[in-house]
């Protein structure tokens, strides 16, 4: 029997002030609504938190609970944030460095009449660095824990503490059930599943297997048994996510959970190892091609990242909407950025529903990571929790060491200490699933992240173009958040201020990477002028946004097979941002661009290959016509080309695509239209099928010198 008891918190500030806390949760936000520091989310709030780094906290609870004759009570935690110890009535029982570990500690021989228990968290850990990488990601170099909390583009700098993972007491007898997973081999014809339960009891328990439609097809004590003809799992798009419910029952508890029979593998791209041209091949395009259940997947879906700042406040609800809309977009892949948490149990159980495979990085990203005797046992111990909680779970089909750590400002190699332990972590513990030691690899691409680059005069259209990679698990394009929004982040004598230096900084619309990034106001006006409303601002880079990312997602799809993944930066955010790449707000609302990436991750549809975003007067526009498909059935069908522009339609071409075969592409007409002078500054090209697999392209036209009458924004 679980046991919840009610918590209170202080900073060990001096004046050791305790009050109500939440578990899970995480003392910072706690602190803030015992004091009232507002919303987060505007103005400049989350500047409050600052002073929180400086200082240690403390958790305590009275503890409530019942013992029956025989039965033992243990302490149980999914994961406490970050340095802690802990203890019962002044007694030291456990200390610990990290998060992500679970613990168990049976604490019956400890209790006394009345009982204290009590978590003593350090302040949050910081490296010693240069002066000029104080309050930078840098401070994380030696911890395991989210780099993203130490500021970054789409969170502010707030670094959380406390009990962030499910924590109660437990009462366990002699015949208690702790622990259960299920282990397979598939055949070669994926027809029989040899199967293994273990069980952590002391006793003999009674295990059953229900298929998906509830059918029982195992029921023993043996531990070890055959499945002849398992319905496999897919990811969304290929097949069903088929889910067999295991029970395990023992004379005191049962377990119930889900798994799901698949093979998956990592293999070379079609044409990959042509590069180099000679041996020894050892830098070659590494393998980044999926392979589920013997059948190639083009990996097509987005970068997740933590759906709140405070990782303690997170629970299937936050969850939920943001992987249903992710099955809904057609997405088949999250890349879990090494930037932030390794996610909650339901975020896993849930991705396992929906068919939505899971990339995993470990919490390393953009920095080189030390090599310390400390640091090294720290993350063998944490990696190993990590991966045997991970690794049960269909959806989990991928690990990786972290983000961007062979790239110039992190300056890891495959040498590095850290990686190589993660390689042999995963090894030891999931042995049948592909590891990577990070992203990108050579072939692999990441970038770019605006829809135009100002120094060399090119648009996202052109750069992905003239890109030719093996894989693209990064690339991004930014649009502001909606007006309502923004109303609400950015206090009212700000609002018609979009400059550096005020909240819109302090909610990424500047300098968050490039000077006018995320807002992207330099790009806006490049194309349209100044806005005449800060709701048409916001229009045009929604419309700069969805056309890029379209862009970028259906030329990866053109370029497959030697390209086998595309995955934008990035799918949520934790916060509400003014600005970013995401394609979904902070409440889980889909932005504009999302039904563009929507559109462009359709199993089939008419594509067009264009070259660029901004066309002129009396100039060719051209369109190369494709039929992409990725399903798994032949398709054909019959595409007609449209123009429209300043409200005329005209019908241009129409091309018979003929058969195309499964999980294959097909070019056909190219479409040549002369564009006429026009008071529209905008045009679009439809392309029209008779099976419904229709898509629309917006562009600009204008006159090679810019003689529109600019507007002031307001």
């Amino acid at each position: 029997m679980k046991f919840y008891q009610k918590w209170v918190g202080c900073f060990e500030d001096g004046k050791n002030e305790f009050f109500d806390v939440s578990v899970p949760g995480n003392i910072q936000n706690d602190y803030a609504l015992y004091k009232n520091y507002g919303d987060v989310n505007y103005g400049y709030n989350c500047e409050k938190y600052k002073w929180m780094e400086e200082f240690s906290c403390i958790y305590k609870a009275e503890l409530n609970y019942q013992l029956a004759e025989g039965q033992r009570l243990y302490f149980v935690s999914k994961g406490i944030d970050y340095e802690y110890e802990i203890f019962l009535n002044g007694n030291s029982l456990y200390s610990h460095e990290g998060m992500f570990s679970p613990v168990e500690i049976d604490i019956t021989d400890f209790l006394e009449e009345t009982n204290i228990l009590e978590v003593k968290i350090n302040k949050p850990p910081k490296a010693q660095v240069d002066e000029k990488e104080k309050d930078t990601r840098t401070e994380v170099r030696e911890f395991l824990k989210p780099a993203v909390s130490y500021g970054w583009d789409l969170h502010p700098r707030i670094v959380p503490t406390g009990i962030w993972n499910e924590t109660y007491l437990e009462t366990r007898g002699k015949g208690f059930l702790r622990d259960c997973e299920v282990f397979y081999e598939l055949s070669e014809d994926f027809k029989v599943a040899e199967v293994r339960v273990d069980v952590d009891c002391s006793e003999k328990c009674l295990i059953e297997l229900f298929a998906p439609n509830g059918e029982c097809v195992y029921s023993g004590y043996d531990s070890e048994f055959t499945l002849t003809e398992p319905q496999l799992w897919w990811c969304n798009g290929q097949g069903e996510p088929n889910l067999y419910t295991c029970v395990v029952t023992s004379s005191e508890n049962k377990i119930v959970g889900k798994t799901g029979f698949r093979k998956i593998e990592l293999v070379m791209n079609e044409g990959a190892w042509s590069e180099p041209k000679t041996f020894p091949k050892s830098r070659s395009i590494a393998p980044i091609t999926i392979k589920l259940n013997g059948r190639c997947i083009f990996a097509k879906g987005s970068n997740w990242v933590s759906p709140e700042i405070f990782f303690g406040t997170i629970n299937r609800d936050s969850y939920e909407p943001l992987i249903r809309l992710a099955k809904e977009a057609h997405m088949n892949i999250f890349r879990c950025w090494g930037g932030t948490i390794v996610n909650k149990d339901s975020f896993f159980e849930l991705c396992d529903e929906y068919g939505i495979m899971v990339w995993q990085e470990f919490t390393l990203a953009c920095n080189c990571y030390t090599s310390s005797k400390r640091y090294l046992n720290m993350l063998e111990e944490e990696a190993s929790a990590i991966v045997k909680r991970v690794r049960r779970h269909p959806s989990n089909v991928l690990w990786c060491g972290g983000n961007e750590l062979f790239n110039e400002w992190s300056g890891m190699t495959d040498q590095s200490p850290a990686l190589r332990l993660l390689n042999s972590v995963c090894y030891i513990n999931d042995p049948q699933k592909p590891f990577i030691m990070t992203s990108p690899l050579m072939g692999m691409g990441h970038g770019y992240y605006m829809f135009r680059n100002a120094q060399e005069d090119i648009d996202v259209f052109q750069i992905i173009n003239s890109a030719s990679c093996s894989a693209y698990p990064e690339f991004g394009v930014p649009s502001m958040t909606t007006p309502e929004i923004l109303r609400r982040i950015i206090p009212a004598d700000e609002i018609n201020n979009m400059s550096p230096g005020t909240a819109w900084e302090v909610h990424h619309a500047f300098k968050a990477w490039e000077v006018d990034s995320w807002c992207a106001k330099n790009t806006v006006e490049e194309y349209f002028g100044e806005s005449a409303s800060l709701e048409e601002f916001c229009e045009r880079t929604w419309l700069l946004q969805g056309e890029g990312l379209k862009a970028v997602f259906e030329e990866a799809r053109r370029q497959k097979p030697f390209c086998s993944m595309a995955i934008n930066w990035d799918y949520n955010e934790p916060w509400f941002t003014a600005a970013g790449s995401n394609i979904i707000t902070y409440d889980a609302k889909p932005k504009k661009s999302y039904y563009c990436v929507q559109s462009a991750l359709r199993p089939v549809l008419a594509s067009a290959k264009t070259q660029t975003f901004r066309y002129y007067y009396g100039e060719y526009f051209e369109a190369e016509l494709w039929l992409l498909n990725d399903s798994q059935e032949n398709v054909s069908d019959v595409i007609g080309a449209y123009i429209t522009i300043d409200g005329k339609e005209e019908h241009v071409l129409t091309w018979e695509t003929g058969e195309v075969k499964a999980n294959c592409n097909k070019r056909g007409h190219t479409v040549r239209v002369k564009l006429p002078v026009t008071e529209s500054e905008i045009f679009t090209l439809k392309l029209k099928s008779l099976k419904g697999y229709d898509s629309t392209y917006t562009y600009v036209v204008t006159e090679k010198k810019d003689k529109r009458v600019k507007r002031v924004l307001n």
